[in-house]
């Protein structure tokens, strides 16, 4: 016999209460996007490489190792999406969608990036992302995080922290930059190899480095409030004042930080609480949803300046936080307790169908036990077809409510 072939490294096949609790995100998700008034758009799954690679940056460990690029049979290299948000952007630039500004949009789907599968991190994974083009204002970074806020209430997710920074401004970032390339400067043969390398192309991504030879040298690094010019200061403010407002609860998280030159203010994690069962189900993997304004992105991709914030979450992860969920039973169960009424029981279940409620047919193994079998699986709306004496029966198992509703239907 042949041999069969084997899902691919980092993939995976989802079913029962795992699909259920991936589906419970994406319409918990969905329905949260409808309540902001976010526009659904779907994205394509591959673009041009320069697409990532001008956006997301080059010497990224994304760009640099883990992009699954190809070239096409024209000569194209062509990336499989590793994030929505550039496509996002290129898609803002190419079709016009400017005129829609501020532009609130939001999708879900597959991403990938070849990195090392383990825990809730996988090749091909899916996220739920959200994006505010074209505002400038810090109530669209408030929106943002007040949708998301939600968005894990909704989901059931508790013992979870907003952890907040802010980047400051173009020239807050700047001087905060200098400033940070001077001090690690001093200390340089003492970092570790990427820190090293960081050093003049990416100093802030030291800040957040897991390397213990930089962690050290981290608690004394300058820090971003020291640079804050006062319209930094008063954006940062808005934000925390508008939180508050909006009853969002947050923490102040100096070390969070962005390495990509076109990130500004407002950066953010949501982070399990330690010790929460949160933290536990996720263990290494802490952040659930995180995101930031990056008002200089669209310039990387020809476009003019244009104000953005946004998030993303990974659909994997906030389905481990949700658990298990079963599949619930259907609303009613019909039953074929003699085959020569098949047809009978196909009409009858159509009509339940279109009006609106679930329903399942058994019709296969013993005529005899079918209805049993019914009740077994929990079923409590059955309506089994049978013949007496020659003549179509029809008896219904329900409450005398129900009973009422599926009588009329297949009257």
């Amino acid at each position: 016999m042949a041999k069969t072939p084997q899902a691919i490294r980092g993939t995976q096949d989802v079913f029962g209460a795992d699909a259920e609790a991936f589906a419970f995100v994406v319409e918990t998700f969905e329905r949260v996007r409808r309540l902001y008034r976010f526009r659904r758009v779907e994205m394509p799954v591959f673009e041009k490489t320069e697409v990532f690679s001008r956006a997301i940056g080059e010497t990224t460990d994304v760009v640099s190792k883990e992009m699954y690029s190809f070239e096409d049979r024209g000569g194209d290299s062509l990336t499989l999406r590793p994030e929505f948000t550039a496509g996002i952007a290129r898609a803002y630039l190419s079709n016009g969608w400017q005129q829609h500004a501020p532009l609130k949009v939001a999708t879900h789907g597959p991403l990938f990036r070849y990195e090392r599968p383990q825990k809730g991190r996988y090749r091909q994974f899916h996220q739920i992302d959200a994006e505010i083009i074209g505002a400038a204002e810090p109530q669209a970074d408030v929106e943002l995080l007040a949708m998301a806020d939600q968005l894990l209430k909704e989901l059931g997710i508790e013992g979870v922290t907003l952890h907040l920074n802010t980047l400051g401004d173009g020239d807050s970032r700047e001087a905060w930059r200098a400033a940070l390339v001077e001090y690690f400067r001093a200390v340089k043969d003492e970092l570790s190899e990427d820190s090293q390398e960081r050093l003049e192309k990416n100093p802030l991504r030291i800040l957040d480095s897991k390397d213990r030879r930089d962690q050290r040298f981290v608690a004394d690094a300058p820090r971003i409030d020291d640079f804050l010019t006062e319209e930094a200061k008063a954006f940062f403010e808005a934000v925390t004042s508008g939180l508050d407002a909006a009853g969002v609860k947050w923490q102040r998280a100096e070390s969070l930080v962005r390495g990509l030159d076109y990130y500004r203010h407002t950066a953010f994690e949501f982070i399990p609480d330690e010790g929460s069962e949160a933290a536990g189900k996720l263990g290494s993997q802490s952040t659930i949803l995180g995101g930031g304004r990056y008002d200089g992105l669209m310039e990387s991709l020809g476009g003019a300046p244009t104000p953005a914030v946004g998030w993303a979450a990974g659909i994997e992860r906030l389905a481990m936080l949700v658990g298990d969920k079963d599949e619930p039973n259907a609303d009613v169960v019909v039953v074929v307790e003699n085959d020569e009424l098949i047809q009978s029981a196909i009409a009858a279940i159509g009509k339940i169908r279109a009006a609106g409620h679930s329903a399942d047919l058994m019709a296969t193994g013993s005529p005899r036990k079918r209805f049993d079998k019914a009740v077994k699986a929990g079923a409590d709306k059955i309506v089994a077809f049978d013949l007496r004496d020659g003549v179509e029966h029809v008896r219904i198992k329900a409450d005398d409510g129900a009973r009422g509703t599926i009588e009329k239907l297949l009257d």
